[in-house]
């Protein structure tokens, strides 16, 4: 069993009597401490992040003071340790010094020895622990950053939701389009969590079949049905200490969404063809791409669940909302597979970048992703925007020469203006900034036509 954070004093000494003496000491002094007679299995006990302190003797059967020491100092080696020393034991002490401890108290001692020693290494202790929480901090951040790319507003807030929720055990309902990055932000919230060591399970919902979904997420015993041979651990009981991603959950059935929301609440998972109740340390991460609420109104997914799982929702915008988000991410991802085989890394012209701002990128950031490695193999790539406006959707890693960037730019950029509202050629030249005749000359150079170019109104001639 773990000790306690709130233990801020672990005392050791073989001697029962000098052990209460020093325990009533320490209690009278308002601190909380676990007496032990014995070192041995007392590391494996403490966290890294224990904020607390070990008071011991050297002399002891089994694990002396000296071993416990060097044990202690493998796993964390900023932890206070203060060794009690007999008198023929001062030279032991200072090799102990020598060795990292925090300080040694030679028999006997006065009390105020021992309380000051005591309260001078759990300040140490606090501002190492404090010093160590910024470093934390600052690297999820920095980790934040390169796992979800972008300076936009939206991407600023999603990563201080994601540091905030991350550092609480409460569960977390995603919501985002296809290909917005669920699983990323699900990843994210276990890897800057507490739980980071423990197992990160991720299911699709909407991948397993109805015959086999309450099997695989709560596991069934022998014999619990035809087939079922042997006991299978399900993927909640898999991810017992750790986090369970399970996305498309708008696709679970009324009778799956039941055992989940029993779940979520009592924290027991029951195996198919059971009887006993397992306990879970279990943080659940939800995400789905429908609007849940309105599920619900509909009768497909249970009120109920609804509102257990919308504690902590997380919001991931789509990318057509995230600005010039779209090209750090199409650069980024080009680059990595430039990379990854080995080919030249290729910069975005204007006349690309512009195209990439057009896109309403259905498929978000997967789409784009696509997009990138199809533009790092040198391949010409057509996007969804080409069935709107056929002039704009051709992006190739090989522009050819300056005259033709050029053209490529300018086809582009009437393009995108004919993209918006204009009552007339005169405010699309305007727009522009250009005469009125250059423009009619550029839109049958580049096969580009306007509404009214053929039908002008006076205002035009």
């Amino acid at each position: 069993m773990s000790i306690d954070n709130q233990i801020q004093v672990v005392l050791i000494d073989d001697d029962p009597h000098l052990r209460q003496a020093l325990c009533q000491t320490l209690d009278l002094a308002g601190l909380k401490v676990l007496p032990l007679g014995e070192a041995t299995g007392l590391t494996a006990r403490l966290s890294r992040d224990w904020p607390g302190v070990v008071v011991s003797d050297i002399r002891m059967p089994g694990m002396d003071g000296l071993e416990l020491l060097a044990e202690l100092h493998g796993q964390d080696p900023d932890l206070p340790v203060l060794l009690i020393t007999g008198h023929g034991d001062v030279p032991l002490a200072v090799q102990a010094m020598r060795a990292g401890a925090y300080d040694f108290l030679e028999k006997p001692f006065a009390s105020d020895a021992l309380l000051d020693s005591v309260r001078r290494a759990l300040a140490l202790r606090r501002l190492v622990l404090d010093n160590r929480s910024l470093r934390l901090a600052l690297s999820d951040r920095q980790q934040l950053s390169t796992r979800l790319v972008g300076h936009s507003p939206q991407m600023l807030r999603l990563r201080e939701q994601i540091g905030a929720l991350a550092a609480t055990k409460a569960d977390v309902l995603i919501l985002g389009e296809t290909g917005a990055g669920k699983e990323v932000v699900a990843r994210a919230l276990h890897d800057l969590s507490s739980r980071r060591s423990g197992p990160f399970v991720a299911i699709n919902a909407g991948a397993l079949a109805e015959s086999v979904v309450e099997s695989e997420l709560f596991g069934h015993e022998t014999g619990a049905f035809t087939g079922a041979q042997k006991r299978r651990i399900g993927k909640f009981e898999f991810a017992n200490g750790g986090t369970l991603f399970l996305d498309e959950i708008e696709s679970m059935s009324l009778d799956v969404q039941v055992k989940l929301l029993r779940l979520l609440q009592e924290r027991v998972v029951e195996r198919l063809g059971g009887n006993q109740l397992i306990p879970l340390d279990i943080r659940i991460i939800a995400a789905t791409k429908e609007d849940l609420r309105q599920a619900a109104d509909q009768g497909r997914f249970r009120a109920d669940l609804y509102y257990r799982l919308n504690v902590a929702p997380l919001r991931i915008p789509p990318l057509r909302e995230r600005g010039e988000d779209a090209l750090m991410l199409f650069q980024h991802f080009a680059d990595e597979a430039s990379s990854r085989h080995g080919l030249p890394l290729h910069e975005l012209q204007p006349g690309q970048r512009a195209l990439l701002l057009r896109h309403s990128w259905p498929g978000n950031v997967r789409e784009l992703q696509n997009a990138a490695e199809r533009f790092a193999l040198g391949l010409e790539l057509a996007l969804d925007s080409a069935q709107d406006n056929p002039a704009a959707g051709v992006l190739t890693s090989t522009p050819g020469g300056l005259s033709e960037q050029v053209e490529q730019f300018e086809k582009s950029l009437i393009a995108a203006e004919l993209t918006r509202p204009h009552s007339s050629v005169r405010s699309l030249a305007e727009a522009l900034g250009v005469p009125r005749k250059t423009l009619h000359d550029k839109l049958r150079k580049h096969g580009l036509n306007f509404a009214d170019s053929t039908s002008q109104s006076a205002d035009d001639e």
